[in-house]
């Protein structure tokens, strides 16, 4: 079996591929660094790059007839931005917007085209992540109408935390909030229960993990099927966050 590219600190779809399709890969992938807020995809816009991050997380957010945005998934090193282009599609009904910013690895769709056909063993392993994504947003339906605004928040702090492989990173509560698809007022109650319980500490526009395993106990059993699907499709190891 070919050597795998290991890189513990790097995107994981990149990390899994063997050694000399990484290297073929690279000198196409440019690196650069995504700021806070920067939208990388605008509604029903040519797509021009794919993006692989490293240690940021996106927001895919959708844009209602009011002009109100919620969102509707969120992609770190785990993952990929620009699933449309890999099914053939050159647009999103969707805005994609940098929520935490990092480096990230990006390569031009044409380009991407080209270097990843139908088959080959790297497009073979984004299918894999896209039928992890379609579980994670079923997953996301059930969690979102059945379960606490607490448990939500715990759940997406730890993923946020499994992403950016710190204990401290910026988050305002107006992302919070659309992350969860509710009222700000209920996304401060929440932080401030936490706070004081001593599971987290925020502060101007930064949070930061106090008391993971608190954190994990209070959230729902949503944030354990997450991770545990990645595993089982995508066979990434399990995740060890000892931050």
């Amino acid at each position: 079996m070919s050597e795998s590219f290991h890189n513990s600190s790097g995107n994981k779809l990149l990390a899994a591929l063997p050694r000399e399709d990484y290297e073929r890969l690279l000198p196409y992938l440019e690196s650069v660094f995504l700021d806070f807020k920067q939208y990388l995809y605008l509604p029903n816009q040519p797509i021009e790059y794919v993006y692989f991050p490293l240690d940021g997380i996106i927001s895919l957010l959708t844009v209602l007839g009011d002009g109100g945005t919620i969102e509707v998934a969120t992609v770190g090193n785990e993952g990929m931005i620009g699933i449309p282009v890999l099914l053939g599609v050159d647009q999103l009904p969707a805005e994609t917007m940098v929520q935490v910013p990092g480096k990230a690895l990006r390569m031009q769709v044409d380009v991407f085209k080209r270097e990843v056909p139908v088959g080959s063993s790297f497009h073979k392993l984004l299918l894999l992540y896209v039928q992890a994504r379609v579980n994670h947003l079923m997953q996301s339906a059930g969690c979102n109408r059945l379960h606490s605004i607490e448990q939500r928040c715990c759940r997406w702090l730890l993923l946020t935390q499994d992403r950016v492989a710190t204990d401290e990173f910026p988050l305002t509560q107006e992302f919070l909030s659309q992350m969860l698809g509710v009222r700000r007022a209920s996304v401060s109650e929440v932080a401030a229960t936490l706070q004081k319980e001593g599971l987290i500490r925020y502060n101007r526009g930064k949070m930061k993990v106090i008391d993971r395993e608190r954190l994990k106990a209070t959230s729902c059993e949503c944030y354990q099927v997450f991770t545990e699907e990645y595993e089982r499709i995508l066979g990434f190891p399990p995740i060890k966050n000892e931050v």
